[in-house]
């Protein structure tokens, strides 16, 4: 008798897994189901009778049960009696799962007004005697548009805007010698911010903490970090740390002490003053697992060095 095929190789998801994943594919992949989760999510307490849903979305008891029903069944939802009233509310162990799930946007990001303002009032505190109010607005906006437009973000954008426009203020403040605290800045440039820029930068936060800044960029930034990257970081103890694809601006590299370009040909401008390197690695884009494992211990190996660097040349070592 020959032995069926293994449960799990290396490298590969286990047959448990897989069918898990399905399942929960099948339970959500319905317009219908999607509404319907995203009104228990919103709704206080985290509960919706079928009554309520039904009235909400325009549709018959039946039909509403019926979503909820093959929901229930996959483990997406539980249902609760009280009196004759059933409540249904998404499984605890579910919902940041079906959160990411009805809060994703495919088409566009809008952040309103009164949002950008609250964020540039609150940078422009931050910043206080170093830039003006109206300096600080600017760059808010420009980032939100940067962002938006070109990097096409479209999910956490006001937190993101926010730390896009910190970050760049911040580098202009130090480019223009309005503040200085002697802690070396790293910029790691690629072409679309989600693979190989996010391998140096995540490996080198992990490894040097506070001693040394990181910031990322890329010439053609996605609208997302690549999963493969999470995925291979997170293979050897690394957080993403909440990063995500932006673009090349000119004070950021104004800003850097050191900066590594990986791919990006001719996009980021020189300055003197500058360390700059090109490291030539493949784009893990196209690559398999086993190929990104690979980039990532290549990158590995020459951020070990960079920081070795760094920290010889640092001023009081």
């Amino acid at each position: 008798m020959l032995p069926g095929p293994p449960d799990r190789l290396p490298g590969l998801l286990g047959r448990a897994e897989a069918e898990q994943i399905a399942r929960n594919l099948r339970a959500m992949a319905d317009p219908t189901r999607i509404q319907i989760l995203s009104l228990i999510v919103e709704a206080e307490g985290g509960r919706r009778p079928v009554t309520e849903l039904a009235g909400e979305l325009g549709l018959t008891q039946p039909t509403v049960s019926h979503h909820l029903r093959i929901m229930t069944d996959e483990g997406l939802l539980e249902r609760a009696q009280e009196g004759r009233t059933v409540w249904y509310s998404v499984v605890p162990s579910r919902v940041n799962e079906v959160f990411d799930s009805v809060h994703s946007d495919p088409v566009a990001a809008v952040v309103a007004p009164p949002v950008l303002g609250r964020i540039a009032t609150d940078l422009a505190s931050r910043f206080a005697g170093v830039f003006s109010a109206e300096t600080v607005s600017e760059y808010v906006h420009g980032s939100y548009a940067l962002l938006a437009d070109r990097a096409r973000i479209t999910r956490y954008l006001p937190s993101l805007t926010a730390r896009f426009a910190a970050d760049r203020l911040r580098a202009l403040a130090q480019a223009d010698g309005l503040a200085s605290d002697g802690v070396a800045d790293v910029l790691f440039v690629c072409v679309q911010n989600a693979g190989r820029s996010q391998l140096a930068s995540a490996i080198l936060r992990s490894l040097a903490g506070d001693r040394v800044r990181v910031l990322t960029a890329g010439s053609e930034p996605a609208g997302s970090i690549n999963p493969k990257i999470i995925a291979a970081l997170d293979e050897i103890g690394v957080p993403i740390g909440g990063e995500y694809p932006k673009p090349l601006t000119d004070e950021v590299v104004r800003g850097a002490d050191y900066v590594i370009t990986m791919g990006c040909g001719d996009a980021c401008p020189i300055y003197p003053g500058r360390r700059y390197l090109d490291w030539d690695l493949p784009d893990p884009a196209g690559l398999s697992m086993a190929g990104v494992r690979a980039v990532r211990d290549d990158i590995d190996s020459r951020v070990r060095t960079l920081l070795a660097e760094i920290e010889i040349s640092a001023p009081n070592s």
